[in-house]
């Protein structure tokens, strides 16, 4: 398998502040033989002269960021094996900034989530894991991240102990479960500081059997969505026309292909008013075309005139997706301002902006304690919660766990128009189970 061969990996660092997030991804460029050589040389001069070398330099690009030694943003990096092909999104720890998390796991096929093995509370008779390790986890199960890598790292400074690394693993493991983060989930003991079971097995961990983490990422599948698979879904980003006085008046709809393929002929449905018709041309960047499938960016013309806009969808004849106003959806919140329920907000799903009422607060998630504050009156920020809501207009949505792209949305306030949320639709609320 070559690294065209195999599909491209994205994955990011995940957990709490001063983990060893960055820490790790410049090791891990570092020792993949994957730098530029001026950033080579200044970490072997670094070395030659006795000094650490400073691995979190190579993703920390801010001047802030290198100031304080923390992440703020999401720092992407691309880089290639001979397997496959990988884009790293190294993001914050901080509370302060898990809206740049969710912004840098919201395409992720894989995550990282780093333990510092120092800062686990051993006190008790079962180690206490750091809350954003907690909600960072709840996150991605939210975003449905088919794959974590639980690395607990900074072994070296606990002496590669085994016992206390197993039992962070059962921690984790409890977790988990708890949450129902039902995911393909891997453990990896490690020093990012030291190279230990990044590239190479490590010799200081005899006790650990299993892949170092590059082989790892190099083995993850990618299965994230079978978004190919579904009935076609098409938004509408914007309506072309040409010689609109003339016979021959072209009128062609941009956007692109959310979900399923579409070819000439096919028989497709305009939502949300309902009406039909057929593909009658494709166009894709490269021209003409007969075929396109899920993530093509296009310009379609239809077989008859129909009053067609920007935030509409055009969808397989046969699809299930109907207009709806009424949601329940799950909520990150990201703004200082908490969440005020008597006030109107703006939904952005897919090109479609339409505002939106929070007609009650379901419940909060509590990081700390894993359960659900049924009476909570807002959401401050950083709270996930559960809410249910009514759109002026009505949504051609689907839940989040059938597809992202048409599953997810954004509040915005109309009054300062911050982001002042993520949000996930969900496919139903059931009692009896952790459904974030």
């Amino acid at each position: 398998m070559t690294a065209n061969s195999a599909p491209l990996l994205r994955f990011i660092t995940a957990g709490s502040v001063d983990d060893g997030k960055s820490t790790l991804i410049g090791r891990l460029l570092y020792d993949s033989k994957t730098l530029l050589s001026d950033q080579i040389d200044k970490l072997n001069r670094a070395a030659d002269n006795g000094e650490t070398p400073d691995f979190a330099s190579l993703t920390d690009g801010l001047a802030a960021e290198r100031e304080q030694g923390i992440t703020i943003d999401v720092a992407y990096r691309y880089f290639a094996t001979a397997k496959r092909k990988f884009i790293i999104a190294d993001t914050p720890g901080h509370e302060q900034y898990t809206r740049n998390m969710v912004t840098g796991a919201s395409t992720a096929d894989a995550a990282i989530i780093l333990v510092d093995a120092t800062r686990v509370d051993f006190s008790g008779e079962t180690p206490v894991l750091l809350p954003q390790t907690k909600r960072h986890s709840a996150i991605l199960k939210l975003l449905g991240c088919p794959n974590i890598i639980v690395a607990v790292n900074k072994l070296d400074l606990v002496g590669y102990d085994e016992t206390k690394y197993q039992a962070i693993v059962a921690a984790y493991r409890a977790l988990a479960e708890q949450i129902e983060l039902n995911v393909s989930l891997h453990f990896l003991p490690i020093s990012a500081l030291q190279g230990d079971n990044i590239v190479s097995a490590s010799a200081n961990t005899p006790w650990y059997q299993g892949l170092p983490l590059l082989p790892l990422l190099e083995s993850l599948p990618v299965s994230r969505h079978n978004a190919a698979g579904q009935p076609a879904y098409f938004s509408v980003q914007r309506v072309a026309r040409q010689d609109g006085s003339s016979s021959d008046d072209f009128r062609g709809y941009q956007g692109r292909l959310e979900a399923g393929r579409l070819k000439t002929g096919d028989e497709v449905k305009i939502l949300p008013n309902g009406q039909t018709a057929r593909i009658a041309e494709i166009y894709s960047p490269e021209g003409k075309t007969d075929n396109a499938e899920a993530g093509d960016v296009l310009t379609i013309t239809l077989d008859t005139d129909i009053d067609i806009s920007r935030g509409n969808a055009i969808v397989a004849a046969a699809s299930p997706v109907a207009p709806e106003q009424q949601f329940q959806a799950a909520l990150c919140w990201f703004d200082h301002t908490p969440l005020n329920i008597r006030r109107k907000y703006l939904l952005k799903h897919t090109t479609q902006t339409t505002a939106v009422k929070i007609s009650a607060i379901d419940y909060v998630w509590d990081v700390h304690t894993l359960s659900r504050v049924q009476s909570a009156d807002d959401l401050k920020l950083n709270d996930i919660g559960h809410v249910s809501l009514k759109t002026q207009q009505p949504l051609n949505a689907t839940a989040y766990d059938e597809n992202p792209a048409t599953g997810a949305f954004i509040l915005i306030d109309e009054a300062t128009n911050h982001t002042v949320a993520a949000g996930m639709i969900r496919s139903r609320n059931t009692a009896d189970s952790f459904e974030i």
